[in-house]
């Protein structure tokens, strides 16, 4: 097929996906109609893919986060925001630009320094202004600290975390949530505590658990409910994208392992009180980083989107009966 036909053909397909994707109307979070997974099912459905197509619509109809990682966020945070309240949703955003990031791994990176992170944070937040939307704050940057990063100043990560925390609770409709790891990573919990503290956590709507990683809900409400004990009852809401079979066993288990398969679909019915959302944090299909083959982290992996696709029920895990309370501003 000649390439100027394939992608009118990608561009109609998307519009139509736009347009017609199912949304609940009790669950507040926005769908972006122009995802890697959006664009990569029109394009197979252009080619004629169309088995293939439904097992990525899997993704793409559902809510994910919109990752922020480098300067200057303000204007596309805007643009996602607006976008998002534009169709009566919440935009789910990632804030993830701490200096030292990822203590030197695949997602290495961040500002320069502290005060260029004070001044990345009040562009986000002034991007986000008065709309609606879920952040979570920094994935992982608390807990590779407790878990013994030399690369980063504790009291100088912790303080620059309480400023993101403490500037985005400002706004008027913003859900703050400060990433607090996963129970695979640092079982006991009590570790996490006095570092979340000083961080920020008991300042923010909550914590954010299992982001990018792979533990099954159950075992994370467990944990989030031992950390909330230990904070004073904060809530939290579980990354859900990726853990519809639970871990993976064998070595490296967090980075792009196989025979993974999509969780229960963003929702904020959780059925426990504490548990506000299960969100899709992580955006299946990109990669954890340059292991088993995959492309660098966050780059989108079609092959690997397959399969977390195919290895699933479709996407229609467990609900709960209960709507959680969402934090009010």
């Amino acid at each position: 097929m000649p390439r100027p036909l394939l992608s009118a053909l990608v561009s109609l397909a998307l519009v139509g996906l736009c347009c017609t994707r199912a949304s609940g109307a009790d669950e507040p979070f926005w769908v972006n109609p122009d995802s890697h997974a959006a664009r990569q099912a029109a394009e197979y459905r252009a080619a004629g893919r169309n088995a293939d197509a439904a097992l990525v619509d899997r993704i793409a109809t559902r809510a994910q986060a919109e990752w922020f990682s480098g300067s200057d966020p303000e204007a596309r945070v805007r643009e996602r925001t607006t976008a998002a309240a534009a169709r009566g949703r919440a935009a789910v955003l990632v804030a993830y630009y701490v200096p030292n990031r990822d203590c030197g791994a695949y997602s290495h990176g961040g500002a320069p320094g502290p005060a260029e992170y004070r001044t990345w944070v009040d562009q986000f937040a002034a991007g986000v202004g008065d709309r609606d939307a879920y952040v979570i704050v920094e994935p992982d940057a608390v807990a590779q600290v407790v878990a013994g990063c030399t690369r980063v100043a504790e009291s100088e990560r912790y303080a620059l975390l309480a400023y993101a925390v403490d500037r985005l609770q400002r706004l008027p409709r913003a859900h703050v949530y400060l990433d607090a790891g996963n129970s695979g990573w640092i079982p006991e919990a009590w570790r996490l505590v006095d570092a979340l503290r000083e961080a920020g956590a008991t300042r923010a709507d909550g914590i954010a658990l299992n982001v990018s990683n792979f533990q099954t809900t159950e075992a994370s409400t467990t944990y989030g409910k031992a950390l909330s004990k230990d904070l004073g009852g904060v809530h939290f809401v579980i990354d859900t994208s990726r853990n519809g079979n639970g871990p993976y066993t064998g070595a490296d288990n967090w980075c792009n392992p196989p025979g993974r398969a999509l969780g229960t679909p963003p929702t904020e019915r959780t059925g426990d009180p504490l548990a506000d959302a299960y969100l899709w944090i992580k955006r299946p299909g990109e990669s954890d980083g340059q292991c088993r083959g995959g492309p660098v982290a966050g780059q989108w992996w079609p092959s690997y989107a397959l399969e977390l696709a195919r290895n699933s029920a479709g996407g229609s895990g467990p609900w709960g009966v209960t709507r959680a309370r969402r934090p009010s501003r």
